[in-house]
């Protein structure tokens, strides 16, 4: 039988209508344009992610500018925007790395627009929205975090596998042990754990599991508790690059402590923000060369180093704006903990992260000059940070020739041509001929891993300044602490090389701590295809 062209052109239109690769062009009511158009998907086409209904009063954003809140964020300033964790943003600027500027959609504070930090949100429906995903942690942190208090049997997360980039893997707590399955990806880009099913997309894998165990340890419950929320970049979006702020903005709550360069307070920055202010010692630093190097030292940013907000340079003394860490030094934690709650495991992972950060300065050939248990700071979850890096640059001496503190002080320095020096912490070629390089920032790595063992002893401890440096020229050595492994030991020798050259990279140092404990009789992992 014969059809009219207008027939064939309607028969087709009609299959268009119904055929599921054809994308339609919306209505106001979600039915096709009203011109009955149909539009052929562009196969190069980035894929938009689904956004919510749009509030009553405002327009429907584009659905890939829609971003999910991962942490709660309470405003700093009066150009800040609030928000809850769960609700949805649209962001309206991205011009800056750190800081956009959105509009909430949803929750609490549904309408209001201002600047949010970057780091807290990720894109609706998007892999990194997910709970349960923490794609940048390692096996043992893994561990760490589902052992941590708010956990429970079968809580899990889904991270990227160390041993095999591009890989995934899924850990899950089971009766207060973490064990640890592949996940395994198909040519066709499905999912699977076990080869009897598999899954178009995690999210599938996961619903699955929360149903029934069908091979695993346990059934997945809830996922994994979130760490505290990141550091913001910058206190706001104000400060993000003119970061010299009044003096006036800061209130001093308690002192923390003291070290070479000044005292430390906890402190609060505009009435909203928790802060560490380091003071520093009136007539000890020009202003100017302080200036140039915190330039440089605001710029260096990694999870492991603390990291620089603010400073009051106007006037003395010149305030240090930086994060809080609620544990203080690395130094007065060790020696209030005393291995009460510190095993040797996380010892090794205190110096496996301080190494991490360290390993970043080195690639970015940035030379610490002091580094020491007391200028690492720890906060929660036995999480270590390098602090006070590039200060002992321009650190000037109190008087003239050479002098040593008292020995029973455990900031031991020595003064020679005009530069403080902690003796015990410092290579020899530094202490005798002034060579610093990032190989001098190795060997005081290795006291500080002596340190760490020895939950803050002081290094050398019969010996003063001056016989330390009389047997380093001999070629002395500490000998290995008391229950320190052999390995740890081993390493802390290969920091305390005679030649600078012979000494290992941070980098090497980080993988070897980071490996410490890869073969644990406790760990499990599950690789079979059932």
């Amino acid at each position: 039988m014969s059809l009219r062209v207008s027939e064939v052109c309607e028969r087709l239109l009609s299959c268009c209508r119904t055929c599921p690769f054809v994308h339609r062009k919306p209505g106001s009511d979600g039915s096709d344009g009203p011109d009955g158009s149909v539009v052929i998907p562009n196969k190069h086409a980035q894929t938009e992610t689904p956004g919510p209904r749009a509030l009553p009063g405002l327009p429907a954003p584009p659905r890939a500018r829609v971003y999910t809140a991962l942490w709660d964020y309470s405003a700093r300033t009066a150009e800040d925007l609030s928000f809850g964790a769960g609700d949805q943003l649209e962001v309206l600027d991205q011009s800056s790395p750190d800081w956009w500027f959105a509009r909430a959609l949803t929750g609490q504070f549904a309408r209001r627009e201002g600047y949010i930090p970057a780091n807290y949100v990720a894109p609706l429906e998007s892999l990194h929205a997910e709970r349960w995903y923490f794609p940048d942690t390692k096996r043992m942190d893994a561990e760490k975090l589902l052992q941590a208090e708010g956990n429970q049997h079968g809580s899990f997360l889904i991270r990227e596998c160390e041993s095999q980039p591009g890989e995934l893997s899924l850990s899950v707590l089971d009766l207060g042990v973490v064990k640890h399955y592949k996940i395994k990806r198909l040519d066709n880009g499905h999912y699977f754990v076990s080869r009897r099913r598999e899954f178009t997309t995690l999210q599938e894998l996961v619903n699955y599991y929360g149903t029934t165990e069908d091979g695993l340890c346990v059934r997945l419950t809830h996922p994994c508790r979130k760490a505290i929320a990141p550091q913001t970049h910058g206190l706001s979006y104000n400060t993000a690059d003119q970061w010299e702020i009044p003096r006036s903005s800061i209130c001093l709550l308690r002192r923390l402590g003291a070290g070479q360069f000044g005292e430390v307070y906890e402190g609060l920055w505009n009435s909203t923000t928790s802060v560490a202010v380091k003071t520093l010692r009136p007539g000890n630093m020009d202003s100017q060369d302080f200036l140039r190097e915190a330039q440089i030292m605001k710029k260096l940013r990694h999870p492991k180093l603390i990291q620089l907000y603010a400073v009051c340079s106007v006037g003395e003394p010149i305030y240090i704006i930086t994060e809080l860490m609620t544990h203080g030094s690395l130094l007065e934690y060790l020696q209030k903990d005393k291995g009460e709650f510190v095993a040797m495991c996380d010892q090794v992972e205190m110096g496996a992260q301080v190494a991490a950060g360290m390993a970043y300065l080195e690639l970015q050939n940035y030379i610490h000059r002091d580094l020491a248990a007391r200028n690492v700071l720890v906060g929660e979850n036995n999480i270590c940070k390098v602090a006070d890096f590039g200060l002992a640059r321009v650190f000037k001496a109190e008087g003239d020739g050479d002098y040593e503190l008292d020995d029973d002080d455990e900031r031991v320095y020595e003064v020679k041509q005009g530069t403080k020096l902690p003796v015990k912490w410092t290579a020899p070629e530094a202490l005798h001929e002034n060579k610093f390089t990032i190989k001098s920032d190795v060997w005081s790595f290795g006291i500080l891993l002596y340190e760490i063992v020895t939950f803050g002893q002081t290094p050398y401890p019969t010996l003063t300044n001056a016989q330390v440096m009389q047997r380093l020229r001999a070629n002395y050595r500490m000998q290995c602490p008391a229950n320190c492994p052999k390995r740890i030991y081993d390493i802390m020798m290969e920091c305390w090389k005679d030649s600078p050259v012979d000494r290992p990279t941070f980098e090497t140092l980080q993988w070897k701590l980071e490996e410490f404990y890869d073969v644990d009789i406790n760990a499990y992992d599950d690789t079979r295809n059932y």
